[in-house]
């Protein structure tokens, strides 16, 4: 498991730009056959991924964790980006299409990543926090899920949220996760910008063309940077930087939180003509 150290704000200001992709932007988060898992103190978050082929993929607890087990104190939430696979949870499987998402709570001893097809494998993305209780293991699907409807045609960001975990959908202990999808011709998401510095967040953005980008930025309001984002890549958020990016093309992108609370309307929003 390799761990990324989050700079302070002083710090950030003076990174270039390989500095910034560095300590914010996991570029290497997916690999065909294999469990990647990336730490950062960001709220003691980890982001992974498992893409099982051949084999089926086993998520284990690293020397780093000094656990016992992966979920023995955290919990985990799990959103499938590619073809049918299933997830094997102490014994019990669970199947998952694209788009569907799997919350696996603390305590679970065995977790297992397998696909349905080696040649059209399922792509795993996982997010996972501490926990301090239990909550049971639940799928969603997004029929499931708590749609949100924001933004507008004029202002290039007309978007549907889709909730899986949060506190009216799937229980957690502090995880809030599920994902964006645009409208035709919008581009823009979370706009205007926002901070909030009770959590941390994670984007990682799927479903982006080949040869088409996302522009990332971050930064204080006053300070931004950007982050140009390929596929399946993810971008560490900071609870004092603001997240929001526009694509070359239509996309989608996984948001997740973690840290003093769950409520997904607790945000300090920035003024776009502040911005700088």
């Amino acid at each position: 498991m390799r761990v990324i150290h989050s700079p302070s704000p002083n710090e950030t200001s003076i990174l270039d730009t390989g500095g910034l992709r560095d300590h914010f932007l996991v570029e290497d988060l997916f690999a065909p056959g294999e469990l990647r898992l990336v730490y950062t103190e960001l709220d003691r978050a980890i982001v992974g991924s498992a893409v099982p082929t051949a084999h089926a993929l086993k998520l284990d607890a690293c020397d780093k964790l000094r656990a016992a087990y992966f979920c023995e104190r955290r919990e985990l939430g799990i959103l499938n980006f590619g073809a049918k696979g299933s997830v094997m949870v102490d014994g019990v499987d669970h199947d998952l299409e694209k788009c569907d998402c799997l919350y696996v709570g603390r305590g679970s001893k065995e977790v297992i990543f397998s696909s349905a097809d080696e040649s059209q494998p399922a792509e795993f993305y996982l997010i996972s926090y501490p926990a301090h209780r239990e909550y049971p293991t639940c799928k969603a699907t997004p029929s499931d899920a708590n749609r949100v409807e924001l933004g507008s045609k004029e202002e290039c960001n007309e978007r549907t949220i889709n909730q899986y975990i949060h506190e009216g959908g799937i229980q957690s202990c502090q995880l809030v996760m599920g994902f964006t999808e645009f409208k035709a011709g919008s581009i823009w998401n979370t706009m205007p910008a926002h901070t909030h510095l009770r959590r941390s967040e994670v984007y990682c953005y799927f479903d982006v063309p080949a040869g088409q980008a996302v522009l990332h930025m971050m930064g204080e309001p006053q300070e931004t940077r950007p982050l140009w984002v390929a596929d399946k890549q993810a971008v560490l958020s900071p609870a004092w930087s603001i997240h929001c990016g526009c694509g070359t093309a239509a996309y989608r992108f996984v948001w997740a939180m973690g840290g003093e609370n769950q409520d997904f309307t607790d945000m300090d929003k920035v003024d776009i003509a502040t911005l700088r």
